[in-house]
């Protein structure tokens, strides 16, 4: 919103008197443009051009792959610079023409009627961004109230005493926040975020844990001072940790993978620190190094690693720090690779030759280096993993008047499709 109605008439008559932002305006009434893209058809420096639109202010917005679009006040200024262009002018007896005497008043007139019309369009607008806000409202009441009921904060605190064994008796209890709200990333899930803080005479932590879809999928431990109460005295190596743990949440989730994980360990030997082992469609790593671990379980078919469908555990000093489960969340769209990392690199090459945004006017994409990550992602099915390639190219920056360092684009290892809804520039 402007500061005031005096700006926007100030920028709007202002901009309708020079001609270089009258073209901007007639050139953004056809359709949204690039900065390119008007440099071209302008013929003015790109400096000059930044300045123009600078100048134009509230009459302009971007979409949101960068290109310049009228506002509500932009549409208001063409419109009447047409009725300024398009008024009728009388011929003198010379032959010379001049305005006619009315058409100054007709002119304002047509002028403070556009004006209104763009404050009651704006106004119009607002009330249905209001509304559209305590839809918005409700909507995430609503959540709330199916995913964070009673229940939720029953379900933390048994998880803290069942699987972790926190001696609770012990500690202040405090609830932080608890926020519910669909995932910005994973379509149909609805992600719910506790936090807590937890103190007594021996030590002050703080846990996070991740529910989605009401099953926990993140446990995170900081502890802030002290050392850990629990009610049971805790095991002395990582592995007989690893070993307790997955036992008592079995028993708390009721998931038979979670019964199929803690067989595996079972099969290690505790002389060992480091292992690789595949058991059907479940491969697990682990890595021991004093009172310190990583182990992690995931999915894999046809020598193909579904990485996100999986379970992670670390510990530190004999603690369980991080606790991540996203196994029972994923499906598995198909295990088809027919693009390998090579021709994925190039497809992302080939889509980026006509990729814009913003104000960019050119770019050269170098050879070297260049990343292709394979991260199998839901498509077409929500939660269904296909195969993927995450290729990250890299632009040269020398000379380019510009934040962006590289591109990233996905390429479906099945079929060898670029997703273009997901070609994305990054700075940084």
């Amino acid at each position: 919103m402007p500061e005031s109605e005096e700006t926007i008439y100030s920028t709007m008559f202002s901009s309708l008197k020079h001609p270089v932002r009258r073209k901007i305006l007639r050139i953004l009434s056809e359709k949204p443009t690039g900065f390119s893209v008007m440099l071209e058809e302008l013929g003015v420096s790109s400096s000059h051009l930044t300045y123009h639109l600078e100048s134009l202010g509230e009459l302009l917005s971007k979409t949101n792959g960068g290109d310049y679009k009228l506002s509500t006040f932009g549409e208001a200024a063409v419109t009447t610079m047409k009725i300024v262009e398009d008024a009728p002018a009388v011929q003198t007896k010379n032959g010379h023409s001049r305005p006619v005497g009315w058409k100054p008043i007709v002119v304002s007139l047509m002028i403070c009627l556009v004006l209104v019309a763009s404050f009651s369009i704006l106004q119009y607008n607002a009330f249905s961004v209001l509304l559209a806000d305590h839809s918005e409202l409700k909507r995430k009441y609503d959540l709330f109230v199916e995913f964070a009921g009673g229940d939720s904060t029953s379900k933390a605190m048994s998880f803290l005493k069942d699987v972790i064994q926190l001696d609770l008796t012990k500690y202040q209890v405090t609830l932080l926040s608890n926020t519910v709200d669909d995932s910005k990333t994973l379509t149909g899930v609805v992600e719910q975020i506790l936090r807590y803080s937890l103190s007594s005479s021996e030590s002050t932590l703080d846990v996070v844990m991740r529910f989605k879809n009401n099953i926990l999928s993140s446990y995170q431990l900081i502890v802030l001072d002290g050392s850990v109460v629990y009610a049971e005295a805790q095991p002395f190596i990582v592995l007989d940790s690893a070993k307790w743990l997955l036992q008592k949440l079995w028993s708390y989730e009721n998931a038979p993978y979670i019964g199929e994980m803690n067989r595996t360990l079972y099969e290690i030997n505790e002389e060992v620190n480091s292992i690789q082992l595949t058991e059907g469609t479940m491969k697990f790593n682990m890595s021991i190094s004093g009172a310190n671990g990583v182990m992690n379980w995931f999915y894999s078919e046809n020598g193909i690693d579904f990485v996100s469908k999986g379970l992670k555990l670390i510990f530190e000093n004999q603690i369980l720090k991080e606790l991540d489960d996203n196994y029972f969340l994923y499906t598995i769209g198909n295990a088809q690779v027919r693009v390998d990392q090579p021709a994925a690199i190039q497809a992302a090459r080939n889509a980026v030759k006509d990729y814009t945004w913003g104000q960019q006017v050119s770019y050269q994409v170098l050879d070297q280096p260049v990343s292709a990550v394979f991260d199998p992602k839901p498509r077409e099915t929500p939660l269904a993993l296909i195969p993927n390639w995450t290729v990250t190219l890299y632009l040269d920056t020398t000379n380019q008047p510009t934040t962006v360092t590289r591109i990233s684009v996905e390429v479906w290892a099945d079929t060898g499709e670029v997703d273009k809804d997901h070609i994305k520039a990054l700075s940084g």
